[in-house]
């Protein structure tokens, strides 16, 4: 048997990855916000969506098919259907640094996104035709650095998980010989957060009423490890299972659980292709779930 042991990385965040810088900004009256994910450079990267009513932004051009072979940043947000504006912000701000496929007069950058849905949770949405979210991108991604904060930041600000309140959080493994996963999450589910342990088999509790896409946890795993947008795909796949891990229940009609995955294609591990894949797989599962617990602690204090 070959035992694979990581421990957590100097900052136990997802910018423990060389290269990558996390921003949040956020709408206190409003209790939304969004989170923005930017590397220094182009990254290859793949999604997996298995919630009921997810809400994305530019996600079929990650499909291993597709001709973009690289993205320029990735954005989670509340706000629903409204909170896709913020990729427009930062997309702008990117663009306006040189950032993006130089195919035009402007800067033409690749960032995905995905929404959460916090409409419904008491907070000041009387924004009429000028919802707060590209306004709050553009703040994010100008705030962007090496610090992510667990609990109430970001895209997780007004969020919920169950009857609790959910958040913002992260984590990151690493072994011994450099090979990197992390996680950034914004936990929103329909479902509890499990702790504890595991559920006892045939109950199912639902926390929550609500409907379609009215809930939704997002969230981004990251590696250095090199590996392209099919191998991202297959990290996101895995990744999901810290969902099911972690909440209960998951991937539900109310739900638009959504997982991206990335990598900065730096390090090159002495492991068999597939080898490596199980590896990273299972260490960005395990990052999931101790994100959304870092999240649901720190916002519950």
């Amino acid at each position: 048997m070959t035992e694979f042991r990581a421990t957590a990385g100097p900052t136990d965040s997802i910018t423990d990855i060389a290269g990558l810088s996390v921003g949040c900004a956020h709408d206190a009256a409003a209790r939304s916000g969004v989170t923005v994910l930017i590397p220094d450079q182009p990254v290859a990267m793949g999604v997996d969506v298995r919630g009921g009513g997810p809400g994305t932004r530019d996600t079929d051009a990650l499909d291993p098919t597709c001709m973009v072979e690289k993205v320029h940043g990735l954005v989670l947000a509340g706000g629903s259907v409204f909170g896709l504006a913020a990729a427009d912000g930062v997309t702008c701000a990117l663009s306006a640094r040189g950032i993006g496929l130089q195919i035009s007069p402007h800067a033409v950058p690749v960032v995905p996104s995905a929404i959460l849905f916090d409409l419904a949770n008491g907070g000041d949405k009387n924004w009429g035709d000028t919802p707060p979210y590209r306004a709050l991108g553009i703040e994010a991604a100008q705030s962007a650095g090496s610090t992510v904060e667990c609990g109430p930041s970001g895209a997780g600000f007004g969020a919920t998980a169950g009857t609790q309140r959910g958040g913002l959080g992260t984590a990151s493994l690493t072994l011994p010989d450099g090979t990197m996963v992390a996680a950034l999450v914004a936990v929103n589910s329909f479902g509890s957060a499990v702790g504890g342990g595991p559920p006892e088999h045939g109950v199912v509790n639902l926390p929550k009423l609500g409907f379609a896409g009215a809930n939704t946890t997002i969230a981004a795993v990251a590696t250095n490890v090199d590996i392209d947008k099919a191998g991202c795909t297959r990290l996101a796949l895995m990744a999901q299972d810290g969902f099911a891990r972690a909440l209960r229940p998951i991937h539900t009609p109310f739900d638009g659980d959504t997982v991206f995955a990335l990598s900065t294609g730096v390090h090159a591990p002495d492991l068999d292709k597939g080898v490596a894949m199980a590896v990273l797989g299972t260490l960005a599962a395990d990052c999931i779930v101790r994100a959304i617990e870092k999240a649901v602690a720190a916002s519950n204090i």
